[in-house]
């Protein structure tokens, strides 16, 4: 008999304007109490809740750094997608650990995550500033990410970050626009035996490619920039874009800023979790993590576009700060000096080479396609717009 059929069975069938009978309501009675006791006796509710999973993350950027408004809309993604589940408190830059430390920080569990470059793990290995920080081969930044997740980019920094025997687990985002040349404090020299002597600040692989031409570089964090350079101690610069530069002052102790270079002609966000916390998390919750990357990807770019061109029309026009475009003879000389850096470390630095070959491979190929099909935007730009751009 159905449960149906035992209620009809039970209760007669009565004249809605009568009371319904005492069997009816003791049988509804009894089903209730039925009702509420059969869950109590097999598996009881009783509800619990239950904390989120807290993951302590340290940028590389200081609080008002335009990259923490970036590692901040990862995690504002991430948080919001793990349903409370799971949630990404973020710490700036020195909060537990110094800029260049936050690898060895994660890899140790002294932090549960760190949002930064891989250039500034360099000293590990020259290998890792191919991961985003280093000089030009062929391929834009896009081209560049597309690398890392698509093109064997991933398996490799897997590869070499196990070989050094760093517990973590990494992810890639936001194919960040080439950075300028820099700033100096008299115009950009246009030759590129004319940097020759420069005392200049740059990371990573660039550091080489820099010290090949001539010029003496130190390697150090954004906040130490400008005081780097009111000591006397730097005399020429790059951080990364019009937006960073000018908010921690790059107007304020030089005015002339060369746009575009090969030293640094791609670069990404690495976004790295300790492998023991990313291997304990739910499944779900690591695709959260992990696509979390994808996601804040393209709303880095968006917000660099709107923020980056706002700012450099602020250092034009309110700073007067004098803008050209890095010369011919200077990128000619970037290439040269990238040649002999690259033959030197693919025979001296274990991966170097198998790694600079598989990004060459796959920027011959998608590169090829990219540049063969795009249009010239430089001339719509030039026509809509009725103006040149700096020369």
């Amino acid at each position: 008999m159905t449960e149906r059929q035992s209620i009809d069975a039970a209760s007669p069938k009565a004249d809605s304007t009568t009371e319904p009978s005492a069997s009816r309501r003791r049988f509804f009675g009894k089903a209730a109490t039925a009702a509420v006791a059969a869950p109590l006796a097999g598996f009881p509710m009783i509800s619990v809740a239950q904390s989120p999973i807290v993951i302590k993350m340290q940028g590389a950027w200081g609080a008002n750094e335009i990259f923490s408004d970036m590692a901040q809309q990862y995690v504002t993604r991430v948080n919001e997608m793990a349903g409370g589940r799971m949630r990404i408190e973020y710490l700036p830059t020195g909060a537990v650990v110094k800029t260049f430390e936050i690898m060895d920080a994660v890899s140790k569990g002294v932090l549960d995550a760190g949002h930064h470059v891989s250039g500034y793990w360099y000293g590990k290995s020259k290998v890792a500033s191919l991961f985003g920080t280093g000089p030009v081969n062929g391929a834009t930044p896009e081209v560049g990410l597309s690398w890392i997740y698509a093109g064997g980019g991933q398996q490799l920094w897997d590869k070499l970050v196990g070989k050094l025997n760093l517990n973590v687990v990494g992810f890639f985002a936001f194919p960040m626009p080439s950075q300028p040349l820099g700033w100096f404090k008299k115009p950009a020299p246009r030759t590129a035996a004319g940097l020759k002597g420069f005392k200049y600040r740059t990371i990573g692989l660039a550091a080489d490619l820099m010290q090949e031409m001539g010029m003496a570089v130190a390697q150090l964090p954004g906040g130490e920039i400008v005081p780097a350079m009111q000591r006397g101690v730097i005399d020429a610069f790059e951080f990364n874009n019009p937006t960073a530069d000018m908010r921690f002052g790059a107007q304020d102790v030089a005015k002339y800023y060369s746009m575009g270079s090969f030293h640094q002609a791609q670069e990404f966000f690495e976004i790295l979790f300790n492998k023991d916390k990313f291997n304990a998390l739910p499944a779900d919750l690591k695709a959260i993590l992990k696509y979390g990357a994808e996601s804040a990807s393209q709303a880095n770019m968006a917000l660099a576009h709107d923020q980056y061109s706002k700012d450099l029309q602020e250092l034009i026009v309110k700073h007067k700060v004098q803008v050209s475009r890095t010369s011919q003879d200077v990128y000619r000389g970037q290439l040269a000096a990238w040649d002999v850096v690259t033959a030197k470390l693919e025979k001296e630095v274990d991966m170097f080479k198998e790694v600079n070959d598989s990004f060459k491979a796959w920027a011959r190929r998608v590169a090829f396609y990219q540049f063969t099909n795009e249009a010239d935007y430089k001339m719509a730009f030039e026509h809509v717009n009725k103006m040149k751009l700096p020369a």
